[in-house]
C-alpha cells in the first residue's frame, strides 16, 4: 500500500505553518514508511520495535519504540486501520463514527490515560472507500513558549490519496475545507 500526502505543521517558531509533501507507504504488516519530499529530504521507518530516521546531509538516527509511545501507538492504530480490525482499535481508542458512505468521519478517542495527556483525538475524514485526511489534535506538555502554554490544543492535517493531490492547488487557508470535505478544495 502507498499514498500520497501533504501534511500543515505548525510551531510557535514559524511564522505560517510548513507544507510538507511525500509519500506514506506499507511495504509489509509490521512496517509504515514516510517519505517526506519536499521542503526536505527525510524517510522515517517505524517496524521491528524501532524508528530509523534518515534525513538528507545527516547521520541516521534509530530508537527503540518503547521511547515513544505516541508513534507506537500511531504505528499500531495505523496497522488496524488499514487491515479493518476494529477489535484492534477499541483495545486503544474509543470509537464514534458520523456520516454517510459519501462523507463520513471517524473519531478515535485515547482510552489510556498517559497518551490522553498528549494525544486529545484523532479524526478521519473520508468518502467511500477513500481515508482523505487524518486530524490529529494534541495537547503541548509543559510551559509553552510566546503565546502557547501548557494544555493549548495543536491540529496537525494530513491529506491524503485524492485529497492530497488536489492540496497542490489548493492555498494553506482552504486545506480544513478540503481535508473535512467542505469547502472550494473539496472537489
Amino acid at each position: 500500500m502507498r499514498t500520497e500526502f501533504v501534511e500543515l505543521r505548525g510551531s510557535e517558531l514559524l511564522k505560517a505553518p510548513l507544507r510538507v509533501h511525500g509519500e506514506y507507504r506499507r511495504p509489509d504488516a509490521q512496517t509504515l514508511v514516510r517519505e517526506v519530499r519536499a521542503p526536505y529530504l527525510e524517510i522515517t521507518t517505524i517496524g521491528q520495535g524501532e524508528v530509523r530516521i534518515v534525513r538528507d546531509g545527516r547521520s541516521p538516527r534509530t530508537f527503540s519504540l518503547s521511547r515513544a509511545p505516541q508513534l507506537a501507538a500511531l504505528h499500531d492504530s495505523f496497522g488496524a486501520l488499514l487491515s479493518g480490525d476494529r477489535a484492534r482499535l477499541e483495545q486503544q481508542y474509543r470509537i464514534d463514527s458520523t456520516g454517510s458512505r459519501e462523507r463520513w468521519m471517524l473519531r478515535l478517542t485515547p482510552k489510556d490515560a498517559e497518551l490522553a495527556e498528549h494525544l486529545v483525538e484523532i479524526a478521519l475524514h473520508g468518502r467511500g472507500a477513500e481515508l482523505r485526511c487524518i486530524e490529529t489534535r494534541t495537547r503541548e506538555r509543559g510551559g509553552g513558549r510566546g503565546a502557547r502554554g501548557a494544555g493549548d490544543v495543536q491540529v496537525e492535517r494530513t491529506l491524503l490519496a485524492g485529497a492530497a493531490r488536489r492540496a497542490s492547488t489548493v492555498p494553506d487557508s482552504e486545506l480544513a475545507g478540503l481535508c473535512r470535505g467542505d469547502g472550494a478544495g473539496s472537489q
